[in-house]
């Protein structure tokens, strides 16, 4: 099963990282934006979408996911900042 990990930059400039499965990321993102589920952006709209990334196995999204979730907000910023990729956070 594939999955995307995602990171979106909230309205109060805090970030939520999350994972979708399927092939578009869009209707998620749209569902963060219209409030459809209580939960930590619900409170924090609009929404902006400032990176995903793609895995075709659901376990290496699920661990890129946890990875990134265990960032401080210092590093998030940065991450946003940068084209791509993983690789540079430890």
């Amino acid at each position: 099963m594939d999955v995307y990990v995602y990171m979106l930059r909230c309205a109060d400039s805090s970030f939520y990282v999350g994972s979708a499965t399927g092939d578009d990321l869009a209707p998620r993102v749209d569902q963060h934006n219209a409030g459809t589920y209580p939960g930590y952006t619900f409170t924090r709209r609009p929404v902006v979408l400032v990176w995903s990334e793609y895995f075709e196995r659901i376990t290496d999204g699920i661990a890129a996911e946890r990875k990134i979730k265990g960032w401080s907000g210092a590093e998030l910023s940065s991450f946003e900042a940068r084209p791509s990729g993983l690789a540079p956070h430890g």
